[in-house]
């Protein structure tokens, strides 16, 4: 019998921490990307239709926090590589121009072509018009006084900047000149370019119609490259404000908590690769306790594996294990962001906590683990003030990502279970 062998009694009756495979972190892939298939199928038909020639949509991933949208866009970014697509990834911040960010990730991508590509020169004069785009700056339109010295963008591309491309000032006229520059590089060597987003809902309206005006030129002449976002509910609003075509111009997925199935196969595959099982009580209690949002089951099933003894993983461990879990998500997840806000902004979350609940059971819900969408009207009318008083919280709110308007006159949490969790914290 071989020495691994002599080990496996011990390895099925133990749960060893140490080989605890699960990982609630942020952006952090989890050992199995479960409840995910069909967003990957579609994105793969998207790369084969543009490799054919085929006239495709950017892509725009929506959902709450916690729901696996940055890991489902490595996935996609992954996907692209394998392929042998340029790419690059940035992640957009309030306040930020996006022009300096965007020129970043594809010089990435034009990098990852530059060595197929026959013709050197044809890359030099991209990256010429490149930094000619970074180096502009925000200034509008053409003539206008380029940017100081400490605001100019150093790439480390040798070549010098171009003139007469991609550098009017004007970023919507410049982005849809430099991505098209970028498509033709690519289709020379018969490939594409991905640019990837995370929290696009943070890109400044002047560049969010950009963007919009760039991918509609760019699927008008059939180019092979694509955008895809990634960002909170409200992303679609956002760009259906900056360019009323936008609910044409982008396929739009909702990513949203795991079912039943996927939540299980979440826990249960990596477990299984480790030789340990749970009973089916586990597992009912860990999908009520996590509500099926992927950061939870990692949360949860990571402390519950942490504190069982042995396998099958049960209920009761899972009850035991639970506070922890609660405790962490508690400091990392909720109060991290909590402590951001004022207290003007605090209020305004506790009086939507309240409201969320008894919304949620005004329409059947009745369960603690969702948090309904809460009109404006009523969080001024709890707090007994006009609801003009209360704009400034609640734009402070939207724009620090802890709130979405889905729809007009109704606030949300980005943040799943925020709700309980406020309504746990003394005022």
């Amino acid at each position: 019998m071989s020495s691994s062998s002599a080990r496996r009694p011990d390895t099925l009756r133990f749960v060893d921490p140490v080989r605890n495979p699960y990982a609630p972190g942020a952006g952090q892939r989890p050992p199995e990307l479960a409840g995910r298939g069909r967003e990957l199928d579609v994105f793969d038909i998207v790369l084969e239709r543009i490799a054919r020639g085929r006239p495709e949509r950017s892509l725009m991933l929506t959902g709450l926090r916690g729901v696996g949208k940055t890991v489902l866009l490595n996935t996609l970014r992954s996907q692209a590589i394998n392929r042998l697509w340029g790419s690059g990834k940035i992640e957009a911040r309030p306040e930020q121009s996006l022009r300096r960010p965007i020129a970043a990730a594809l010089h990435m991508a034009v990098r990852e072509l530059a060595p197929r590509h026959r013709a050197p020169d044809r890359i030099d004069a991209f990256l010429g018009v490149l930094k000619a785009f970074a180096q502009r700056g925000t200034p509008t339109g053409r003539g206008s006084a380029a940017p100081k010295l400490r605001d100019r963008w150093q790439p480390g591309i040798d070549v010098p900047a171009a003139s007469g491309r991609a550098d009017s000032g004007d970023i919507e006229i410049d982005l849809v000149e430099l991505l098209t520059d970028a498509a033709s590089v690519a289709s020379d060597v018969g490939t594409g370019v991905a640019i990837f987003i995370d929290e696009m809902q943070d890109v400044g309206p002047e560049d969010v119609s950009a963007l919009c005006a760039a991918c509609h030129e760019l699927s008008q002449l059939g180019a092979p490259l694509i955008v895809v976002g990634a960002g909170l509910p409200h992303l679609p609003a956002v760009l259906s404000a900056a360019k009323s075509y936008s609910e044409r111009l982008f396929r739009y997925q909702r990513i949203d908590r795991l079912d039943r199935i996927a939540a299980d196969q979440a826990l249960c595959a990596p477990a299984e690769r480790e030789d340990v099982q749970y009973e089916a009580k586990a597992l009912d209690l860990l999908y009520e306790k996590s509500g099926g949002y992927p950061y939870f089951v990692q949360a949860y099933g990571k402390a519950t594996w942490d504190h069982a003894p042995r396998s099958p993983i049960t209920a009761a461990d899972v009850r035991v294990a639970a506070p922890e879990a609660e405790a962490e998500l508690a400091v990392g997840f909720f109060g991290s962001r909590f402590e951001r806000a004022t207290p003007a902004e605090r209020e305004y979350m506790r009086a939507m906590a309240t409201l969320s609940l008894v919304e949620g059971v005004a329409d059947g819900g009745g369960r603690d683990d969702m948090d309904a969408a809460v009109p404006t009207a009523e969080i001024a009318r709890a707090l007994g003030r006009k609801p003009a008083s209360l704009s400034p919280a609640r734009d402070a709110l939207i724009k620090k990502g802890l709130i979405y308007s889905g729809e007009r006159g109704t606030v949300a949490f980005t943040v799943p279970h925020f709700g309980r969790y406020l309504r746990t914290q003394p005022a």
